[in-house]
């Protein structure tokens, strides 16, 4: 392989299809990549054999070669074996973020220049922007697509080495010029789920894994209205799945999820969306990642996501010597959940993220109430 190639990941879908091509037609020397990471267990809709048929179809359509790479150990090791272990202590992982920075931008990076590849190309929505020698990761032009939250681990050394073909275009486009070039994925179905696990009933495919445990829902001063399967299998705000109908001598409204004890198995839940259990003005994060290399100051506003497409909050960040954040909202935030990632803009730029790991949300009296 050429020193000058650009190596895109194909993952059989029409994005990184669309990547391929246009790096082809700006006369970019290009090859294809198709990761398997996931060795199905049976238990759900894992597309990967399609997928794979797929990406090869395109390559031949486009006429380029196509390289392949087992990276499921390097998945379970780095990406899922994190998740089982999160879901198990009563948190709300994000694979999609683990998986970008172990697998599509660590191991097949590596891949692409044992390859002899100088970059490499996915289908993200997300472009790359430069300021001197320092890489800025920016977002999508289209933010209904844009990918930038899943994104914020990357570092200097990955964006460099990247190209986000994508990130000017809208997703009709992308869908426009695949059916104009006849590339057999212009229709094929977005794909959904989890990281290359694909689609499945979520409860099921968890339950392969963490054994099911039947315990108490309560309400928050102790009431109890109802059993869980497992707490692992819920998460704050969620409203779907609790099959609470009514309970006598509490008003017809939803119920949601609003607490976890994990110790004791106990699920508790209230009634109304934007309840006063789900509302918080400040988080604590794990350690952050900054893409620049370091934070913007020791202290400095911004704006935040806690959950990927939430509208931009506006917030002031206090960077501590341990390299977590303290972050302050201007308006109360709902469903804070520790275990999904807090990820930092400055407009359109990605300052980075890390982990949540605690908000002020009111304490539940969970001695008194088990």
């Amino acid at each position: 392989m050429n020193a000058g190639k650009v190596l895109v990941g194909m993952s059989g879908g029409v994005d990184s299809s669309v990547a391929a091509l246009l790096l082809q037609r700006a006369g970019v020397d290009v090859a294809g990549l198709f990761m398997h990471n996931w060795n199905d267990d049976g238990s759900g809709d894992c597309r990967a054999e399609d997928d794979r048929r797929d990406a090869v179809a395109v390559c031949g359509r486009l006429g380029i070669p196509i390289h392949f790479r087992d990276f499921s150990g390097e998945y379970w090791d780095g990406v899922f074996s994190h998740f089982l272990s999160e879901y198990a202590a009563g948190r709300t992982p994000n694979p999609d973020v683990l998986c970008n920075r172990e697998i599509k931008f660590k191991h097949f990076l590596d891949a692409a220049r044992e390859l002899g590849a100088e970059k490499i190309a996915t289908g993200h929505y997300a472009r790359i922007g430069r300021e001197g020698n320092a890489f800025r990761l920016l977002r999508a032009l289209d933010r209904g697509k844009d990918q930038s939250y899943f994104l914020h681990q990357l570092g200097q050394e990955q964006l460099a080495a990247t190209h986000f073909p994508l990130g000017e275009l809208h997703k009709d486009e992308v869908r426009r010029i695949a059916a104009e070039a006849a590339l057999p994925t212009a229709a094929k179905k977005d794909s959904t789920g989890i990281c290359f696990i694909g689609e499945r009933d979520f409860r099921e495919f968890l339950s392969h894994y963490l054994p099911m445990r039947e315990g108490e829902i309560r309400t928050p001063d102790g009431a109890r209205v109802g059993e869980h399967p497992g707490t692992f299998f819920y998460t704050l705000g969620q409203r779907e799945g609790l099959q609470l109908g009514g309970v006598r001598g509490r008003p017809q409204a939803p119920w949601f999820v609003v607490g976890k004890d994990v110790a004791r198995n106990v699920l508790y839940v209230d009634q109304g969306h934007d309840g006063p259990w789900l509302q918080s003005r400040m988080l604590w994060s794990e350690p952050v990642h900054w893409i620049a290399g370091t934070p913007p100051a020791a202290r400095f506003a911004c704006t935040a996501q806690t959950r990927y497409r939430q509208p931009d909050e506006d917030c002031e960040v206090l960077v501590r010597d341990d390299g977590c954040v303290e972050v302050r909202f201007v308006r109360p935030q709902r469903a804070v959940t520790p275990g999904q990632s807090l990820v930092l803009y400055d407009g359109d730029v990605c300052l980075g993220g890390g982990v949540i790991e605690r908000t002020d949300a009111p304490a539940l009296a969970t001695d008194a109430a088990a």
